[in-house]
């Protein structure tokens, strides 16, 4: 991912804005696709993670990660947290909610890149049999396509310890996913 320099410039620059936010909704638009299996709450959390970015960029420390480990950390503490929300809400609330804010074009956008990511949340499935800290660093490297550096950075590790849950997931899941997985090494 590619992003401007001045990331702090965000959160008071409507233009610094709207440029990262095109720069970057491809980006969260998959990963959150990945993640969630209604359109809904698909536009609801990507509109979420960018209401994160305006008010976290004057918080935006270099020294701690690229602008793409700090994007995909505020992307997966979003989903996180809709699932939290999820796991407390009946399941009828959750299909009423923000369903009459999207036009039928828009929900059909949303159903096939959900539909488009379907394999990415069946190996969410495969995945689930990792400890947290494994499966964290699997979803950014070869789910989310970071880097072992910016997946330690966006979790708040060493890249070294990444390394390490890399390895330990990889051999943990080789006879579950051969071909795809072996690949992203």
């Amino acid at each position: 991912m590619e992003t401007p320099s001045d990331i702090p410039a965000i959160g008071r620059d409507p233009d610094a804005f709207e440029s990262f936010y095109r720069e970057h909704l491809p980006w969260v638009r998959r990963f959150v696709a990945r993640r969630v299996d209604d359109p809904h709450a698909a536009a609801d959390l990507t509109a979420d993670i960018f209401l994160a970015v305006v008010d976290g960029a004057a918080g935006y420390r270099e020294d701690l990660g690229n602008p793409s480990a700090w994007l995909a950390g505020i992307s997966r503490n979003a989903v996180a947290d809709h699932h939290r929300r999820r796991a407390r809400e009946s399941r009828a609330n959750a299909r009423i909610s923000g369903r009459a804010l999207l036009d039928d074009h828009s929900t059909e956008l949303l159903s096939d890149r959900i539909d488009g990511e379907r394999l990415a949340r069946e190996l969410y499935v495969s995945l689930a049999s990792l400890p947290d800290n494994q499966r964290a660093v699997v979803e950014l490297v070869a789910v989310d396509g970071l880097s072992l550096a910016e997946a330690a950075q966006a979790l708040g590790i060493s890249a070294g310890n990444a390394r390490v849950r890399y390895h330990r997931a990889r051999a943990r899941l080789k006879d579950v996913l051969p071909s795809p997985f072996e690949v992203i090494a």
